[in-house]
């Protein structure tokens, strides 16, 4: 089972949420809106995000998915 660690500064407006260990060689990608995915740099897999001015009523947390675990290919008949 993953553990989720999630970190609040609240002085600095971040949280931070780790679904892998942090990496000793990892990078970060800004996508919008302050939103950062935090990357292995090695493989380039997704292990972090972190949300820049955030307050406990933020919402863009709800329109961040993350989905653990091997994804199922689609068949279309």
């Amino acid at each position: 089972m993953a553990q989720v660690k999630i970190y609040y500064e609240p002085e600095e407006e971040l949280l931070t949420v780790f679904w892998q260990p942090p990496r000793k060689h990892q990078l970060c990608e800004e996508l919008d809106n302050g939103i950062i995915l935090i990357k292995d740099e090695l493989n380039g897999e997704v292990i972090g995000v972190e949300l820049l001015s955030y307050k406990p009523s933020d919402n863009r947390f709800d329109s961040v998915i993350v989905e653990l675990g091997k994804t199922k290919e689609l068949v279309t008949a």
